[in-house]
Formats: C-alpha cells, structure tokens, sequence
C-alpha cells in the first residue's frame, strides 16, 4: 500500500469514527470543550476578521476560485483533477449532511447567518480539498524547496483558519470541522490516485512526488 493511500485510509477511519460519535452523541463533552474555548476568544477584532474571511468558503467564492484554477491549469490532467475533487467534496457533503440531519449550534451564538445541517462542515472541506489541489501542484510543479515550504504552510493556515472561522462565528461544532477535514482528505487523496493512474506518463514535467 503506497503512502498516500495508507493516509486516505487513515482519513476515512478518522471520518467514521467521528461520525459515529456524532450520532451517538458520544462527542458532546469534547464539542462543548473545545467549542467553548473558542467562544471564549472572541474579541471585536477577531470578530471583524473571522465574520468576513469565513466567507471564503461560500459558493461564489468557490466558483469563482474554481474558475481560476481551471484558467491557471490549462492541462486536462490538472483541469479534471480540479473538477473532480471539487464536485466529489461538495456532493458527497451534501449527502451526508441530508442522511446525518445534525442541527447547528444555538442560534444565540451564530454571529452569520447560516442555514442547513452542521456535519460535517462544507467549508472545511472544500478549503481543504482547494488547499490540498494547491498544495498537490506546488510540490509537483515547482522546482526549488524553499518555495513549495513557504507554500505549503501558507495554505495549510489558510485551511486551518477557515476551519477554525466556523467554530468562532458559532454555525460549526469542532466535530463537524474535523470530521469534514478528515472526509476532505480522503476524497482529495482518492481523486489524486485516480487521476494519476489514468494519464501516467502524460506529463514529463511534472516531478514525482509521496502522496
């Protein structure tokens, strides 16, 4: 079993996990822990920030960036591996979060409105399905290593900071958060497979890489 999918595995495992302590309520103390610690951070600053950056993860601005993707990757290999982890992540969230029907959080502590069921959470999962396609592309298409570090920590923060922004704003429990990065990863590492393993050795320019 190669690494990448010995993480994908790892990732569903994860996933499932946490969806069954949703469902058996089992994972309330550690919502209420960490949810709260959140909570408790919340200043007229950082609620300024979070209330406009958690926005990110809305449907236009996920058009949009997809788009732009689509225009900055023009080969086929790149343009489907965006499409498909794309769609793959948002219609597999919409289907769990219609079978699961977990309610938000109180409405008295939702600084956005938002609608719909909580788990898991969408805009986790697409900031990390786009973050993970960024940072896929950065470690096979750029060349000096200094430059796909810088990369890669700058939008592993970005993902982490959205994930982080439903939990603040009040419309995400933590488990909702980290189950949707754990099904995101999955799903973003199966597509990545999929894939490669259609046009191997279509591209002699990009390098070779772990996951």
């Amino acid at each position: 079993m190669t690494k990448r999918m010995t993480i994908a595995c790892l990732s569903l495992i994860g996933f499932l996990i946490i969806t069954i302590l949703v469902l058996t309520n089992e994972i309330t103390s550690f919502d209420t822990m960490i949810g709260d610690g959140v909570l408790n951070l919340r200043n007229p600053l950082l609620t300024a920030f979070f209330t406009n950056f958690t926005h990110i993860g809305d449907t236009i601005p996920v058009i949009i960036i997809t788009i732009i993707l689509l225009l900055a990757f023009y080969q086929w290999r790149d343009r489907i591996l965006i499409l498909s982890s794309v769609a793959a992540t948002v219609g597999l969230n919409q289907g769990i979060k219609h079978m699961i029907e977990r309610p938000r959080p109180p409405l008295d502590i939702h600084l956005i409105s938002q609608g719909g069921f909580s788990f898991p959470s969408g805009h986790s999962m697409i900031s990390l399905c786009m973050g993970g396609v960024l940072i896929y592309f950065v470690w096979t298409k750029l060349k000096k290593k200094n430059w796909k570090v810088f990369w890669t920590i700058l939008l592993t923060i970005l993902i982490l900071l959205i994930g982080f922004s439903r939990i603040y704003v009040g419309v995400h429990y933590p488990s909702d958060v980290l189950g949707g990065y754990c099904l995101s990863l999955f799903i973003l590492l199966i597509v990545i497979s999929l894939v490669r393993d259609h046009f191997k050795g279509e591209s002699k320019n990009d390098k070779d890489d772990s996951l």
